[in-house]
């Protein structure tokens, strides 16, 4: 048999699935997991404030917890299912009831806020989930992808509920919460746009997962209509991942340009004259401020700064130095720096006398060890002959018995 078929043979059974999809099933669990009423209300309203409250109080656990409870994932996975099957119905009933899902989570959300006394100086979870980026896309797709399967397997696991954590659904549509309750169009903006790439690559992803199972379908399209719809949905990925795509690109800068800061530090050190060095500084990701202790720094001084940074990346525009003179004579200053070299002077001879304290005890222990070791020399040798002995007494009592 040919290499090629041995090679296409061990693939195929490996990654073959159709024998462990029920696809019939499966369409029958979306179908029913769509329907946002009764129980399902009261279920996303309790989780929706459970994860506002852990944004609130930067609890990631928390938000973990409320992610798993959150019928959100429901209708988005039915919208995907309807496109693929052609299913206006499905599609009408899973667009009302995720519409639905969206409003009741708003309003929760924004309650929460409007009511919660804590409001947090450095609220990182909220703020986090402002900037998605093309890495928020691809999360949604593959995460997409691993549910619909999931779904669609005979034995079902624990997958649903990872991608319900991994996909995060929720936390967007709190943090757009507290957007409309603080008036704040950043967080309310940012994070709406994270849930509606999460919503449409989920939807994507069940989308070509049911069209490569072979779903079965409600009726069939005239060519014209569907290419039609392929160019709809290639145009709504387009116009949500554009703006995701840049936004990576941005963040990517942001975290060259850090880098960069704290290479020029790293590589030349914080001080920048004889008498003056970085105490400080403080970046936004596009541009740095220095902060400068001692003595005032000369323009020459300055210019061989700037000159070094740029062979770091960092262009003189994007560059401020704030100078904070410590308003001392040259005497104080030769007096501080004369403090720090006997402080250090005197650890580094504190060091080494407890590495010849440790060096003292490693010899005293190899000297126990081969102590140990002759001892047991010793013991071997007596015990060699003492079995000679033994043998030497036992021979003549043979030899009589004869």
């Amino acid at each position: 048999m040919p290499l090629r078929k041995h090679i296409s043979r061990f693939i195929h059974r490996y990654i073959y699935i159709y024998e462990e999809m029920d696809t019939l099933g499966a369409a029958q669990r979306i179908k029913s997991g769509i329907w946002f009423r009764g129980v399902n209300v009261w279920i996303l309203a309790f989780s929706i404030i459970i994860a506002s409250v852990g944004l609130n109080v930067n609890s990631t656990a928390v938000i973990i917890g409320a992610m798993l409870i959150s019928p959100l994932m429901g209708p988005i996975i039915g919208v995907g299912l309807a496109l693929g099957t052609n299913d206006v119905d499905l599609l009408k009933n899973a667009g009302k009831n995720l519409l639905v899902m969206v409003l009741v989570s708003l309003l929760a959300s924004t309650l929460f806020f409007l009511l919660s006394p804590l409001k947090l100086v450095n609220p990182t979870e909220l703020v986090a989930r402002t900037r998605p980026t093309i890495y928020d896309v691809l999360i949604a797709l593959f995460g997409g992808l691993a549910g619909i399967l999931e779904n669609s397997r005979k034995e079902r696991g624990t997958v649903l509920s990872g991608v319900a954590i991994a996909t995060a659904l929720m936390p967007p549509l709190c943090t757009a919460g507290f957007g409309l309750a603080r008036w704040d169009m950043r967080f309310f903006l940012g994070a709406l746009y994270l849930f509606v790439i999460n919503s449409v690559f989920i939807a994507l992803a069940t989308y070509l997962m049911v069209k490569y199972l072979r779903f079965p379908t409600v009726s069939g399209l005239d060519p014209k209509t569907a290419r039609r719809r392929r160019d709809v949905i290639s145009a709504i990925l387009i116009i949500v991942a554009i703006p995701s795509i840049w936004s990576a690109v941005v963040l990517i800068r942001e975290n060259n340009f850090e880098q960069n800061v704290e290479n020029l530090l790293e590589n030349n050190g914080r001080l920048v004259g004889p008498r003056t060095y970085i105490s400080d500084y403080d970046t936004d990701g596009r541009s740095v401020n220095f902060i400068l202790a001692g003595e005032p720094l000369s323009d020459s001084l300055k210019t061989v700064f700037l000159h070094q940074a740029a062979q770091f990346g960092i262009q003189e525009q994007a560059i401020t130095l704030t100078e904070h003179s410590l308003g001392m004579s040259q005497q104080d200053m030769d007096a501080i720096v004369e403090e720090i070299y006997t402080r250090t002077n005197a650890e580094l001879d504190e060091n080494d006398a407890m590495v010849m304290t440790l060096q003292g005890r490693m010899d005293a222990l190899e000297h126990r060890i081969d102590g140990l070791a002759s001892m047991n020399d010793s013991l071997y040798t007596a015990n060699v002959r003492l079995q000679h002995q033994v043998d030497s007494l036992s021979a003549p009592k043979k030899k009589k018995a004869k």
